[in-house]
């Protein structure tokens, strides 16, 4: 399967009643450099431009940009162009011969004296993926015992695809993941959360990913310039296989449609864009992604330059 090089483009703007005087920002926008996807150019383009900004690697390894706008302002935009090249990921998971999840679970655990897991630090509760014993009990259903951690993931990712229903209108970031197992509803966040959580109740690793995803659109119909929104998935530890993505949104294990930007314990350690403002009082927020095949660029622009 050949690789895919796409051109992103991610614009955050933030219309506000009244004047902000000042603004401090943390950005989440430079997608990460993995063994199947290599960026091979990015820029981030502020306005009002910063007073300062620092570019750093935070405690994940994710690209953080922080930065600070001293110039008054009542309408504020961050522009993310990438241009990201995507392999299909080559390895294969048999499921019997994955390991079985309840020694995934207890290689987690804590031991005095004994060599500290990194992926442990993803198997405990996290603001936005508690642990409950709801949580645990619906996941239950897919983690009989000694079933492969990977294939029981798998199974609850299908159950999550066929027992919810997507509904922007339906939470917020804040909505508790119990109130959306309840309610049975939400948006890619919630479905990644809602899997987290359940896998943290049963004491296994998982995290939180965010990212973009490549829609294609209707045939016979152009992609939609800017409809898209940024897209968020999962990763469960596995450790003969690594960290397995999951994409409960989509019922997929993430490919070469995916696009990583940073990944932590949940939204809150890698939200897109995020801060704290003095001033401005309401304000009214316009997301717009656009995810497009480099080559689908080009022919556009080429019938451009045909037509003139």
């Amino acid at each position: 399967m050949s690789d895919a090089v796409y051109r992103i483009e991610h614009e955050t703007r933030y219309v506000h009643a009244g004047g902000v005087s000042t603004s401090q920002h943390l950005a989440y926008l430079t997608p990460r450099t993995l063994p199947h996807q290599h960026p091979q150019w990015h820029e981030l383009v502020i306005d009002p431009a910063p007073a300062s900004r620092v570019q750093r690697i935070d405690c994940f390894g994710n690209a953080v940009d922080q930065f600070t706008i001293l110039t008054p302002y009542e309408e504020f935009s961050v522009i993310a162009r990438s241009v990201v090249e995507v392999s299909a990921e080559e390895r294969a998971i048999a499921p019997d011969e994955d390991d079985p999840w309840e020694g995934v679970r207890d290689e987690l655990m804590y031991e005095r004296g004994a060599p500290y897991a990194d992926a442990a630090q993803f198997s405990y509760p996290s603001p936005y993926a508690v642990a409950a014993p709801e949580l645990a009990a619906f996941a239950k259903a897919s983690f009989e015992p000694q079933r492969p951690v990977v294939e029981a993931a798998v199974h609850l990712m299908h159950r999550i695809h066929e027992e919810f229903a997507f509904d922007p209108g339906s939470t917020t970031i804040a909505t508790p993941v119990t109130r959306v197992l309840a309610d049975r509803r939400g948006v890619c966040q919630d479905f990644a959360h809602l899997q987290i959580a359940c896998l943290r109740s049963l004491g296994l690793a998982a995290r939180y990913v965010s990212g973009y995803l490549l829609t294609e659109p209707p045939p016979g119909q152009p992609r939609l310039v800017g409809a898209d929104a940024s897209h968020a998935w999962l990763s469960v530890w596995c450790p003969s296989a690594g960290w397995v993505d999951l994409d409960p949104t989509n019922d997929v294990m993430p490919s070469r449609r995916h696009v990583t930007l940073a990944w932590g314990r949940d939204y809150g350690d890698v939200s897109p864009l995020r801060g704290v403002v003095l001033g401005g009082r309401d304000h009214t927020l316009h997301v717009g992604v656009s995810v497009t095949p480099v080559e689908d660029c080009e022919a556009e622009a080429s019938a451009l330059r045909s037509a003139r």
